[in-house]
Formats: C-alpha cells, sequence, structure tokens
C-alpha cells in the first residue's frame, strides 16, 4: 500500500467537536467480559488493548438502558444503574487513554430477546411477532413509551458524566428503536404511529442532558417483511428525522438478528455500492460498516462519499488493525476470516479463533496447554523444529522467530494450511485461506524456512533441541458395508470438483454432531451440481452444531436446493445404486437412491513415531493432541512456543 493509498483513511475527522485521528472506527460490540451488569477489569483490558491498536473511535456495544432489555446472564452494561458508573469510567478511562474518541452504544431490546429467556415480557411498538421469538410481545402503552425515552435520557447522562464523549442510539437490527422505523412493524395510531417519533423524542431528551455532545444513530438495512426497512425507508426517514431532532452522524450497516454478523460465504461490504446514494440523502456526517476487510474497500467507500468506516470483527481479529493500515503495512494484519465461532459465542466471554491473545483477558478465560512429551533438559541450547505448517505449527514458528530463535518448519504435504487449507476448498468457506495465506506470508517476511513435501530424517531432528509436534488429526473411514463407492469427507473435499459430475446423486452421512464437515460436503456437492443430495444423519437435525448465524445464513444458502434430510437414521449396508438405511428408535428400514457415499468419520490424533535425541524437549500442539477447532490450534501454537521459549535455547 503506498502513501497515497492510505492518504484518505489516515487523514483526521472532526465530530462533535472531538477529533477523529484516523477515519477507522471499531463499532460497537460487547466482551461478555461483565459481571452483575457491570464492566469488569478484563473487559476495561479489551477494550484499552483495542484503543492502543489506533482506532480513531471506538464505540462499546452491549449497553443496555432498561432492566427490561436485560438477559438472564447480565453480561449487557446495565447504563441506567448509577452505582456502576465507576467501572463504567474504566471503561472509559481504557478507550480515551489509549488516544481514541469513546462513544458508549445504548440499545433497548424490545421484541428481540435474543431467545434467552429474559425475565422479562418482551416488547415492541406492536404486537407483531419476530420471526425469531415463539411469541407476540407486549405493545407499548403511550406512557410505556415515555419511560422509554426517560430510559435513554438517564442512560446517555451516565455514560458521559462517566467519561464517554458522547452515544450511540441502537435503532438497527431489529431492536426497540428499529421496531418503531419499520412500516411493518408499527402499525400503531397515537403520535407515535409516525415512524420517527419515538427516535426524535430520545434524541432530543438526550440533548437536555449531554447538550452539543456527539449523538450517533446505528440503522441497518433489511429490505424483506422482517424488518421493514429498506434503503428506501432510510433515504427517507433519516432526513426527516435530522430536521425534526438534529443529532450528529448516522451508522448504517446491514441484517436483523442472525444476519447482522455475515459468515465466510458474504464477500465484500454489501453496502459498498450505497454510499454514494446515502451521501446524497444527507448532510450528517456518515459512517458506513459490514464486511470492510481491505483497504480498497475502505478506500472506496470513503472516496464514494463515506466519511468513516467501521469495523468490529476486523479489530478482534487484529486490535493493532488501524495502527498498521495507517502506516501502510496491511500484509501484517492478522486477518478476519468470517468465521463467527469464536466472536459470537461468549461462552464465557467473547473470543477470536484466529487471536490466541483472547479472552478477554487471556489465558484465564482461555488456557492453552501444549502436550509436554518428553522431560526437559535446561541445559541444552539450540533451535527448534516444528513439526507440521498447519495453522499451530505455523503461529508457533511465528512466535518463535518473533523472539529471534533459530526455527524450521517441516510438513510432508505440498502445501502449508493443514485442515485449514482443505477446509478452504470447500463452497463458501475460503474464508479460511486467510489465515494460512496470512500465516504463511509471516513466515517468509521473518525468513523462517518452510520445508514441504518432506519428512525429516532422524539425523536431520538430532541437530535440534526442541521438537513441537503440530502434525494434526486424520479422518477415519466410517466401515460400511457393500458396493457403492465411498468417500470421507476428507477425500470428497480434495476431489469433489472432479467427482460430482460422474456421481450426481450424493449422499451424505453425517456424524450426527452437525458440525462444519458434513455441511461442507452437501455444500460443496451442490456447487459442484449435484442433482440431488441427500444427508443421512443419526442426530435430530442437520446442521446443529453450528452457530445461530452460521445456521441461519447456511439454510438461507440451502432454500431451493434439491437437499433431502434423513434424520435419526444410520446406514447400514450399500448396494450399487443406493443405500440401505435403518431408523435408530423403531428401526423402521427404508432406501435411498445414490451414486455415492461421503462419510463424516471421526477425526484421530496423527502423531510420527520419532525417537528423540538424548535431552531433546518435545512438545505437542493443536489436533495432535486432541482434534478440536482452529482456535484451540492456534492459541496452542502460540502456547507452545512460549513453553519453548521459556526455555534456554
Amino acid at each position: 500500500m503506498t502513501g497515497h493509498d492510505a492518504r484518505a483513511l489516515a487523514t483526521p475527522f472532526t465530530l462533535g467537536g472531538h477529533t477523529l485521528r484516523n477515519r477507522l472506527v471499531a463499532t460497537a460490540h460487547a466482551t461478555a467480559a461483565v459481571a452483575e451488569g457491570a464492566p469488569t477489569h478484563a473487559d476495561t483490558a479489551y477494550w484499552r488493548r483495542l484503543a492502543q491498536g489506533g482506532a480513531g473511535m471506538v464505540i462499546t456495544g452491549g449497553t443496555a438502558v432498561a432492566a427490561e432489555s436485560t438477559l438472564p446472564q447480565r453480561y449487557l452494561t446495565e447504563a441506567w444503574r448509577p452505582e456502576i458508573k465507576d467501572a463504567v469510567r474504566r471503561r472509559a478511562e481504557a478507550i480515551t487513554d489509549g488516544g481514541a474518541v469513546a462513544i458508549a452504544q445504548l440499545v433497548h431490546l424490545g421484541r428481540e430477546t435474543l431467545g434467552a429467556g429474559t425475565y422479562y415480557a418482551p416488547v415492541s411498538a406492536a404486537a407483531v411477532r419476530s420471526p425469531r421469538e415463539a411469541s407476540a410481545p407486549h405493545p407499548l402503552s403511550t406512557e410505556e413509551v415515555r419511560h422509554v425515552v426517560d430510559a435513554f435520557r438517564i442512560s446517555a447522562a451516565n455514560s458521559v458524566q462517566a467519561g464517554f464523549h458522547g452515544v450511540e442510539l441502537h435503532a438497527g437490527h431489529g431492536y426497540l428503536l428499529a421496531q418503531f422505523l419499520s412500516r411493518i412493524n408499527n402499525t400503531r395510531t397515537d403520535e407515535y404511529g409516525d415512524r420517527i417519533a419515538l427516535l426524535a423524542q430520545v434524541i432530543t431528551a438526550i440533548r437536555s442532558e449531554i447538550g452539543e455532545l456527539p449523538i450517533g444513530v446505528r440503522v441497518s438495512v433489511e429490505p424483506g417483511e422482517d424488518s421493514g426497512l429498506g434503503l428506501d425507508d432510510l433515504t427517507e426517514l433519516l432526513p426527516r428525522l435530522a430536521a425534526a431532532s438534529p443529532f450528529t452522524y448516522a451508522n448504517v450497516t446491514t441484517g436483523v438478528r442472525n444476519t447482522y454478523v455475515p459468515g465466510m460465504a458474504t464477500t465484500g461490504p454489501p453496502l459498498l455500492e450505497s454510499v454514494a446514494r446515502l451521501r446524497a440523502a444527507l448532510a450528517l456526517p456518515l459512517l458506513v460498516s459490514q464486511g470492510f476487510r481491505s483497504v480498497t474497500d475502505i478506500e472506496g467507500a470513503l472516496s464514494s462519499g463515506a466519511d468513516l468506516v467501521g469495523m468490529a470483527r476486523p479489530f478482534i481479529a487484529d486490535p493493532d488493525f488501524a495502527r498498521k493500515v495507517v502506516a501502510g503495512d496491511e500484509r501484517s494484519v492478522r486477518p478476519c476470516t468470517g468465521c463467527n465461532e469464536g466472536c459470537r459465542t461468549f461462552e464465557p466471554t467473547g473470543s477470536c479463533s484466529v487471536n490466541p491473545e483472547l479472552g478477554p483477558p487471556g489465558a484465564e478465560f482461555r488456557p492453552a496447554v501444549p502436550l509436554r512429551l518428553t522431560p526437559v533438559r535446561l541445559d541444552r541450547p539450540g533451535s527448534v523444529a516444528v513439526l507440521g505448517a498447519g495453522p499451530a505449527g505455523m503461529e508457533c514458528a511465528l512466535t518463535l522467530a518473533r523472539t529471534g530463535a533459530e526455527v524450521v518448519v517441516f510438513d510432508t504435504a505440498r502445501d502449508v494450511g493443514g485442515q485449514a487449507r482443505l477446509a478452504a476448498r470447500a463452497a463458501h468457506r475460503s474464508g479460511w485461506q486467510k489465515i494460512v495465506d496470512h500465516q504463511r506470508d509471516q513466515l517468509a517476511d521473518l525468513g523462517v524456512r518452510v520445508l514441504l513435501g518432506t519428512a525429516p530424517t532422524p539425523a536431520e531432528l538430532a541437530r535440534f533441541s526442541r521438537i513441537v509436534l503440530a502434525t494434526g488429526a486424520r479422518e477415519v473411514a466410517v466401515p460400511v458395508p457393500g458396493d457403492l463407492r465411498t468417500l470421507t469427507s476428507t477425500d470428497f473435499l480434495h476431489q469433489y470438483a472432479d467427482v460430482v459430475p460422474d456421481a450426481p446423486r450424493i449422499a451424505v452421512l453425517d456424524d450426527g454432531f452437525g458440525w462444519w464437515q458434513g455441511v461442507s460436503a452437501v455444500e460443496s456437492a451442490l456447487a459442484a451440481g449435484a442433482r440431488e443430495v441427500t444427508v443421512i444423519t443419526p442426530g435430530h437435525g442437520f446442521a446443529t452444531g453450528l452457530s445461530p448465524e452460521n445456521r441461519t445464513q447456511l439454510m438461507n444458502r440451502l432454500a431451493g436446493a434439491p437437499l433431502r434430510v434423513v434424520v435419526m437414521n444410520t446406514v447400514t449396508a450399500t448396494t450399487a445404486d443406493g443405500l440401505r438405511l435403518r431408523h435408530v428408535l423403531d428401526g423402521h428400514e427404508s432406501t435411498v437412491a445414490a451414486d455415492l457415499l461421503v462419510t463424516v468419520g471421526e477425526r484421530l490424533p496423527y502423531r510420527p513415531d520419532i525417537m528423540p535425541a538424548d535431552g531433546q524437549s518435545v512438545l505437542a500442539v493443536g489436533d495432535c493432541v486432541v482434534p478440536r477447532r482452529i482456535a484451540h490450534a492456534i492459541a496452542e501454537g502460540r502456547a507452545g512456543a512460549e513453553a519453548v521459549g521459556a526455555e534456554p535455547l
């Protein structure tokens, strides 16, 4: 990236009397490191680290304005409570001390209680049921709406008194303020039947408390019957709102719950082509967000009329994202893959599949313990051999190389990446290639030798003082008697583009856990032109192991596909033209026509037999300990390097 390319995103911008050091905004997201509604020290540490990474503005998320907008876990900050002000002040100071403008996003969930069994009755503009909830909400009375206005006013005042520079009102993603903006969900006949009335009153009430400090309004484009807020609606409503009750900036994003965090199948920022239209409709500062990853896209949005560009997951994956791209070092950014795993589980706190620092706050919440296979002698200096160039092995080698250690990586494959490279071959899963490419490029930049297509000889290994095994796992074939051609999901992903044309009817025998191996086999078969795909699972459903966002987006992709799902069945045998099934409960037998069976089998650790030389330290990390997710592989790769680095080299 040249200095010219960086010019727009690196320039300061003044917003409500505060100067942002650049045009990059960390948009609202929650850490879940909140206890009983109050930010913890782990939460503060997270925001401090993010602000230190160079973002111009940081917007904190998960800030509820009323008790009926909380969840039983109470990991949303409860902004209306004055007794938590000291904890909120620590959060604000962590951001401002890091040099960023601090904005607190305020939200009332309304009818969108996240399926969490809230203790309160869900509420909304009208008794219109959310597609994601079992019951219609309680329609707020006129007096109850006025209490909502007051709740926002009190929460905004508390946030600013605690040190935040301003607030952002979450009027998107289908939450309460968006429900009032929606032509579908707002069927009221009182004064709040005017779709901007509630939001205008909230802004006016907050202005009475915080004066001219920044007030942002976040809205989302989601045309469909779910929200009733398309681009036409927003370009009509936002100027009218600004005239009725002036606010400082508009933050425009996309989606509702379960779609507003798009997965790997979404490529590129969905609003990039709409920036010019939004700019033409609004005289206010414009922040656009969702799906921005590259400098090219960020600069494209700014050149089309956006003033600021917002991102959340890229800052989670690499809190130094802003500092690096402003400095022209986009190559060193650890990329978000869009996997929606660690950052969307909140168990026990938000984390990241590719960022081993998270937490928060690190190892206390996310221990990563390499398996030590030999006793350690601390008196033998030397270099480190890493066997395996998957995510665990490459992370280990990177961490060691950054400390100045001599490290060599061996892998019998012809390319780096291991299971992540295989996963990236699947339809709609190419995001995994981003972390593979990043680790490969960083190893090259550090001058680490990576020897592919070869296994080290015992004599070669004897020259190293430390050995780290990161040799991964191998899928076991599921034994199914019969004549039909059968492939493991691993073998199928290697060759599906060539296999499907000759076998247009594909059957996938899932393992019942509903994870990505079976899902990727199905989507890859369909992408290659399969005429018919049948999933057989002993479980009660398909893709049940995916996160809610990933599962919802998967089902949207599969709508209308030639796919049949047979649940609570197993395959007993194959014939030349199909499968014999047996129901796991009643034993009923049936048949399915198929040209090829793909089985999802157990993955077992693969650790080659090596004979350590006297005094050699041998550690194992990642799937060769126990097969798990990429988050474990990367975290253990880092921890393995730290364990080796603790020994004198």
